[in-house]
């Protein structure tokens, strides 16, 4: 199991486990909600009850009972808005509106039609019928598990996009240091190769087959010496030059034509159309598009077609790479740009996570699979600005 199906596996646990503990303190909240609206419905009754046993006493009652009780529970409700009603459904009383609203008729009316309407049953008792709605603190009690999803989603969000600010920004700084140390390591074995190489031509100036020999060698030197030089503008700001994209990606094709089986066939546009320029960085634009052909002569096992297409979009110019290879699944589409991200035996994954650095930070380009089908093929796309 490679390191990003891990990772992925992780989310998925996490995820699960941020479920199930929002799940758990939605059902203990709501769990606390249910017994305060019971509290608050027993609360209710004694109010009513209280309100009716007042009602039902008359002068002589008054004088010889004590109804401190009685009035203490009336008294007693500071956060239940209710509306006592009479008989006939006509508002008689308003509790914990506010100051105002409690003595506004037409307030009163048009809040026992809003509680008729929402459905509200009324506490009925001999004389009098009571509407009632739940306090602000069960309300709120109600909203409280939203509330905190959306301050532990807000929280998490924002730790995520720092650890990932942070984990990319490492990642690249050691990339680039691993870029200017391979650089830096070849640049000694390669120069003495090139002072051999002379040395060579000196000593065996009169043969042919060698001196043919040593042209090849030093091609294959000057390819070093170019990938070094690749490698060493990784980490720095690479120098921009504007340069017809037609002529570049011929190049490129040229080069790895050569180095194609025969029964590999490449479809580029036409060096001589009317030139299409972009600020590149040229070195560094052909090791992406180098990156993507040699990616497509590996999936497609040494027979089918590669072909490149160049068109425009708004403020972009588009390079679209297409093979006749094995295919992407849809899932690793992000993926594959990863550091360390392969499907080969042997090799240490940093081709097309390099290429992406290259196009997004270095050309303020976009790279990215267009589309892909298993089994039938890949298309790449790569977006350069106009200026």
């Amino acid at each position: 199991m490679d390191i990003y199906t891990r990772k992925s596996r992780w989310k998925i646990y996490l995820s699960i486990l941020a479920l199930a503990i929002i799940a758990i303190s939605m059902f203990y909240t709501n769990y606390l909600a249910s017994m305060l609206a019971k509290e608050e419905q027993n609360k209710v009754e004694q109010w009513i009850l209280a309100q009716e046993l007042l009602s039902d006493t008359d002068d002589e009652g008054f004088a010889n009972c004590d109804f401190t009780l009685h009035s203490e529970i009336l008294s007693s409700n500071k956060t239940i808005p209710v509306i006592l009603v009479n008989e006939r459904g006509i508002p008689l009383e308003g509790i914990n509106f506010g100051d105002l609203k409690d003595r506004d008729t037409t307030f009163l009316r048009q809040e026992l039609e809003d509680m008729i309407a929402e459905g509200i049953a009324p506490l009925k008792g001999d004389y009098h019928q009571l509407y009632y709605r739940n306090s602000i603190l069960l309300r709120l009690l109600t909203y409280f598990p939203l509330f905190q999803f959306f301050l532990i989603a807000v929280f998490i969000g924002f730790g995520y996009l720092g650890f990932n600010i942070s984990r990319r920004a490492e990642q690249n700084r050691v990339w680039a240091g691993l870029a200017k140390e391979t650089a830096h390591q070849l640049g000694t074995p390669i120069s003495a190769i090139m002072a051999w190489i002379e040395h060579l031509r000196e000593m065996k100036c009169d043969d042919g087959e060698t001196l043919e020999i040593l042209d090849e060698l030093d091609k294959d030197i000057k390819r070093l010496d170019l990938v070094a030089d690749r490698f060493s503008k990784i980490g720095s700001e690479p120098e921009l030059k504007e340069t017809n994209i037609y002529t570049q990606l011929e190049q490129c094709r040229q080069y790895m034509a050569r180095r194609a089986p025969r029964k590999v066939s490449f479809e580029f546009p036409d060096p001589e159309s009317i030139p299409k320029y972009v600020q590149i960085n040229a070195p560094l634009f052909d090791w992406v598009i180098e990156n993507l052909l040699r990616n497509a002569l590996d999936s497609m096992g040494g027979k089918g077609k590669i072909s490149a297409v160049v068109s425009e979009d708004n403020d972009y110019i588009i390079i679209n790479v297409s093979d006749t290879g094995k295919g992407i699944p849809a899932n690793k589409f992000k993926t594959i740009f990863e550091p360390g991200f392969t499907t080969k035996k042997r090799g240490w994954g940093l081709g097309l996570s390099l290429s992406k650095r290259i196009i997004e930070s270095y050309h303020s380009g976009k790279i990215f699979v267009k589309n892909s089908i298993l089994n039938e093929g890949t298309t790449f796309s790569v977006k350069l600005p106009k200026e």
